[in-house]
């Protein structure tokens, strides 16, 4: 059986947890060369050793621009080539209106922007010496409705679905397809403070958290069960194969139909 990344190297950011952990396996499972990049090191080399010599892990701050330009380089020094971009790191972004200073709107652009933004500064021109390339971003159904996010964080992803847009059409012409995911209520570390808040905890405090929130989210969508990490991966998958070649500027919305079910108040 054909696996479905088979010569494709791809760049995985906020891949040492959740949604990037779980791509990263699926990703080398499929025939990838695989950059874990993250700032949890001892868990990101953890998962690399696991994963074997398709994946190395690099601690990376998507906030940096220097360290986004090492990824890539790393990316085309190691493996040869740059295949996919996923930036898939995030993070809360919690400040309301009245309460938000200019440090809470700095990080949260940086990091759910930001960070996207460099990260493809230095992506798309090896994509374009190649002629191929698939980036997916990490969106959010908060771009879509209000009620699922912080204002801020909301914010952000709605810029960066709009990028995205801008940027397939863009980048089209060059074979650069580029689209986003929207994940809904998926059961993450990142509604009890993402993973750096998680790595403070013990095991059994992080499960029964994690067990609490699968049962909670199983009440918010049509399917009855909360998101997993996996359900994003594979929508990340047939982004970055060849099955996906003819889709570029899109939105690929994975809640379980949480967007068809939710109203507006009033």
């Amino acid at each position: 059986m054909s696996r479905r990344l088979e010569g494709k190297t791809a760049i995985i950011t906020g891949g040492t947890s959740g949604i990037g952990e779980a791509t990263a396996e699926l990703f080398v499972k499929e025939g990838a060369r695989v950059i874990i990049a993250g700032r949890s090191e001892e868990k990101g080399q953890g998962i690399a050793d696991r994963l074997g010599e398709a994946a190395i892990y690099t601690y990376a701050d998507v906030t940096n621009e220097k360290d986004l330009q090492k990824l890539v380089e790393l990316a085309v020094e190691h493996f040869g080539r740059l295949d996919c971009l996923f930036n898939n790191a995030g993070g809360p972004a919690q400040a309301t209106l009245e309460h938000v200073t200019k440090d809470d709107f700095d990080l949260a652009m940086n990091l759910l922007l930001g960070s996207c933004i460099f990260a493809m500064k230095y992506a798309v021109p090896v994509m374009k010496k190649q002629g191929s390339g698939s980036i997916i971003n990490t969106s959010s159904i908060a771009a879509l409705r209000s009620g699922q996010g912080a204002i801020l964080y909301s914010a952000a992803k709605a810029a960066l679905t709009h990028l995205t847009r801008l940027l397939g059409v863009e980048l089209g012409p060059f074979g650069i397809r580029v689209n986003s995911i929207s994940p809904g209520a998926i059961a993450t570390p990142i509604f009890w403070g993402g993973s750096e808040k998680a790595n403070t905890l013990s095991a059994e405090e992080n499960a029964r958290k994690m067990e609490k929130l699968k049962k909670s989210l199983s009440k918010a969508t049509p399917v009855p069960r909360s998101g997993f990490p996996e359900d994003i991966a594979y929508a990340a998958l047939y982004l970055a194969s060849d099955e996906g070649s003819f889709v570029n500027c899109q939105d690929l919305v994975v809640d379980g139909g949480r967007t068809a079910i939710f109203c507006e108040p009033g």
